[in-house]
């Protein structure tokens, strides 16, 4: 369906009377010995250089389509959604082929998606467009939707409704630079502080930051002591760190001061909790606008855990909040697969 009393009608003309209107099927071309397939395919607009082409093939007449003033071709329809559709960091090529314009990243960085205007532009008859998830991690290149209108002719007030939806959003996808912050490590624990035992937190977490190319500033080991992890907090942020992780002394055990210490270092609007297995015990603040991102034991023996979700985002620049994490609970369970494929896999993906 073509929208709004656009439905297309075709006519037979003159090959050379064919200039500029567009085909309405494939003309097939056999080469014996060589190739047999579509030369020209449906929803071609005819150039003067194919008409000698079409002469070779036999062809006396055509079957056209006729666009009227409310209607767009799919091509001119499919330049338009792209272009509505990307916003910061998303490209493409504005020769569609087959109808489809694919969105690509500028750069390398987040994806980010606005899901409700993808649905409400989803919801357009006559539109599509299909995207990763959002949060994904991308490199420069790579394909992050694909857009098109569906019939070859469609009505062009479907084509501005779509537009308009994704204009509103200030463009439906987006690719975020990472930053790259000088990271302060804080080991919380007396057994650790005292070296009865040996930490495992520091080469579960660092190889993490160091693949995002986060320079480690420090590593800090302390007691289980609420105004030493201030204390530190804050000596830390005051020689630079521009991102603090603290592992540790997250549970509800009574000992486990770590929310407390993170608290008397000044912190703002400290979230505590997740919706995500493992990581429920999460810790996401700021202290003088410092992230400061808390990791509870499980970060010491699973491979993926909501740490590896939220990084991400917050390198990305992104405040996080308690709606963000209780949206993690869809598709925030990990499987600790023995083959782990992560991020390829559902962890931490949602519709």
């Amino acid at each position: 369906m073509c929208g709004t009393n656009t439905a297309p009608h075709g006519r037979l003309i003159k090959v050379t009377d064919a200039v500029g209107t567009v085909l309405a099927h494939d003309i097939t071309e056999i080469r014996p010995g060589e190739c047999k397939g579509a030369c020209f395919r449906k929803g071609r607009v005819i150039t003067q250089n194919d008409v000698p082409h079409l002469a070779r093939l036999g062809k006396q007449h055509l079957y056209v389509l006729e666009i009227g003033p409310d209607a767009m071709h799919e091509d001119e329809a499919a330049v338009a959604l792209a272009t509505a559709l990307a916003g910061p960091g998303i490209a493409f090529d504005p020769q569609p082929s087959e109808g489809k314009i694919n969105l690509l990243a500028a750069r390398d960085g987040l994806l980010k998606v606005d899901v409700q205007a993808l649905k409400q532009f989803n919801m357009v008859e006559g539109l599509m467009c299909a995207s990763r998830h959002s949060n994904s991690l991308v490199g420069k290149g790579e394909i992050v939707a694909g857009t098109r209108a569906i019939p070859l002719v469609i009505g062009r007030d479907l084509v501005t409704e779509g537009t308009s939806i994704a204009g509103a959003a200030g463009g439906v996808f987006a690719v975020k630079t990472l930053a790259q912050p000088k990271t302060a490590l804080i080991v919380t624990g007396r057994e650790v502080y005292d070296g009865l035992i040996q930490d495992r937190f520091v080469p579960a977490i660092r190889p993490k930051l160091e693949a995002y190319g986060c320079p480690i500033l420090r590593i800090v080991f302390t007691p289980d002591d609420a105004d030493v992890i201030g204390q530190t907090i804050r000596g830390l942020i005051a020689e630079g760190a521009e991102l603090i992780v603290v592992t540790g002394g997250l549970s509800v055990d009574p000992d486990d001061v770590t929310r407390t210490g993170v608290l008397s270092a000044g912190a703002k609007e400290m979230i505590y909790g997740s919706a995500v297995l493992p990581g429920a015990m999460v810790l996401v603040s700021e202290v003088s606008s410092v992230p400061v991102i808390g990791i509870p034991a499980c970060g010491m023996y699973y491979k993926n855990t909501v740490f590896d979700l939220i990084l991400p985002r917050v390198l990305a620049g992104e405040r996080l909040t308690r709606e963000d994490l209780a949206s993690l609970g869809h598709g925030g369970l990990c499987l600790n697969c023995p083959d782990c494929t992560f991020p390829h896999c559902p962890f931490g993906k949602s519709a």
